[in-house]
This record gives C-alpha cells, sequence and structure tokens, in this order.
C-alpha cells in the first residue's frame, strides 16, 4: 500500500496550491479518503474527508469556504484545493485512506475520522509566509 502526496510549497498569503495524494495498493473506490494536518508542535488535525463514492464531503470549521476535496477513481487520486491560504495553514499535510465500511462521522467527530484511517502518507510541507 502507497499513499504518495505532492504540491507542497512556499506561497504567499491569500495564494492558492492543490495538493495532490496516489494511491496504490488497495481498492481505492472503496475507501474513504482524507485529508489530516500537523503544524510544528502541535498535534495532528482532521482537514477534510471525502467518502467512496465523492458524494459526501466533511470540512473542519478552519477551512471551510477555502479548501475542497475532491477524487478521481479512475486514476486512483484524490486532490485539496487549497485557495485564500493563510500563515496559520503551514503544516505538514497527510493523505490517509479507512472506511472501508462505508460508516462515516460527522466533520465533528474528528477522533473517528483519526482512529478510522488505515492507511497514511509521508505528507507534503505547505508554507504560507510573506
Amino acid at each position: 500500500v502507497q499513499l504518495v502526496e505532492s504540491g507542497g510549497g512556499l506561497v504567499q498569503p491569500g495564494g492558492s496550491l492543490r495538493l495532490s495524494c496516489a494511491a496504490s495498493g488497495f481498492t481505492f473506490s472503496s475507501y474513504a479518503m482524507a485529508w489530516f494536518r500537523q503544524a510544528p508542535g502541535k498535534e495532528r488535525e482532521f482537514v477534510a474527508a471525502i467518502s467512496w463514492s465523492g458524494g459526501s464531503l466533511y470540512y473542519a470549521d478552519s477551512v471551510k469556504g477555502r479548501l475542497t476535496i475532491s477524487r478521481d477513481n479512475a486514476r486512483n487520486l484524490v486532490f485539496l484545493q487549497m485557495n485564500s491560504l493563510k500563515p496559520e495553514d503551514t503544516a505538514v499535510y497527510y493523505c490517509a485512506a479507512g472506511l472501508a465500511h462505508g460508516s462515516y462521522p460527522n466533520e465533528y467527530d474528528t477522533s473517528r475520522w483519526y482512529y478510522g484511517m488505515d492507511y497514511w502518507g509521508k505528507g507534503t510541507l505547505v508554507t504560507v509566509s510573506s
């Protein structure tokens, strides 16, 4: 199993980035996919998630309206479009896969999202700074 994130980098406040995550080694279309992030000195936190079909989306309050998660089941890819970036978005962003049983918590039950993930990528660094 592999999850490989890409697309991170340095961006100015107000700018945009698009993160990608390429999945292999498991039945991608059966799994919910999620993005988490971890800022220096802080715990890893839930950012966004998407159901196996792409029909249900979940976002942390801190990113609603600015970040958009999507997936392409034909190419085993998941994306995170990041707009209106703020310095507080600076973190390592991790792609994760889990909850293949199809029962999803709401976006506020972040512990269930975290502990429900079976596979994790190694992360990509996003730095928002002028």
